[in-house]
């Protein structure tokens, strides 16, 4: 996890896809000057050299177009660019650590219609807190798709659709995660060395707790009675595990295998640490 991530003015931009599907920009907005001049859409296809479809689409904004360095993460109110992997827009790194937290804990994404997939993260309804910080999370990273919620039995699931959330989490495939190898890519690595801390809130705030242990030890004079807080992260996955036990190891935060599932972190001085950037859940 030691890779140099990409900038452009200082600014960390994920690499682009090798492949992104689309047209030349000089056509896309050759099309859109003709619409405002007043052509139909059937008409500027024809001068164009397109379908009418496409040209309705760039219209309504449903249709990506070539990325514009020069004003990455711009939005025109028409052609959607939200994707950092296939424009070249800047990702909103601390944002982005912490849903990826998130997402390896208590999240999946599920393909949906027209080429689209929705990403849901499952929230316990008793802590809104975590459910605004996911809201917030999922809309800072993809702006331009909104988000919704969905009240389910004692849950509440955060979600939104897009045809790029897949580029975004590649770790996305068939079946439970636990059965089935999850690394990070080259570029994951990059933003979650430089947001240890949010990486590890998204972790426990899906699959961690911190609780109190209370102890009862026999004396000369009675039981004595004392607790102490400890942080519990319970996940199934190995490499999910890892990716933990290895970001609390940059962090300098102690830990413990409590058994095959569970990693513990109850020493005062560790404890107080993960304090300072995870806290109980609300």
């Amino acid at each position: 996890m030691n890779k140099t991530p990409p900038t452009t003015g200082g600014i960390f931009v994920v690499p682009l896809r090798d492949t992104c599907p689309m047209y030349q920009r000089e056509i896309i907005d050759k099309a859109l000057d003709l619409q405002r001049e007043g052509f139909s859409d059937r008409a500027v296809a024809e001068l164009c050299g397109v379908s009418a479809g496409a040209v309705r689409k760039w219209r309504y904004g449903t249709r990506r177009r070539a990325p514009d360095p020069a004003a990455a993460g711009a939005h025109d109110g028409r052609i959607k660019q939200d994707c950092p992997r296939c424009f070249q827009r800047p990702l909103p790194q601390p944002a982005y650590a912490y849903l990826l937290g998130l997402y390896l804990g208590d999240g999946h994404i599920v393909a949906t219609t027209k080429g689209c997939y929705r990403l849901t993260i499952s929230c316990t309804a008793s802590w809104p807190g975590l459910v605004e910080a996911a809201v917030t999370a999922m809309s800072t990273t993809m702006p331009l798709s909104k988000v919704h919620r969905r009240e389910r039995r004692g849950a509440i699931e955060v979600h939104s659709q897009s045809k790029h959330w897949p580029c975004l989490f590649p770790q996305h495939g068939p079946g439970p995660k636990h059965t089935r190898s999850i690394e990070l890519a080259t570029w994951q690595e990059a933003v979650v060395n430089g947001h240890l801390e949010g990486f590890v809130r998204g972790l426990v705030h899906s699959d961690g707790c911190r609780s109190l242990n209370r102890v009862r030890r026999p004396g000369k004079d009675g039981d004595r009675h004392y607790e102490y807080p400890r942080y519990f992260f319970t996940n199934a996955s190995d490499d999910i595990r890892k990716l933990y036990t290895d970001a609390l190891d940059a962090l300098g935060i102690e830990w413990k295998q409590n058994n095959e599932r569970n990693i513990s972190v109850a020493k005062a001085e560790a404890v107080a640490r993960l304090d300072d950037f995870v806290g109980p859940k609300y």
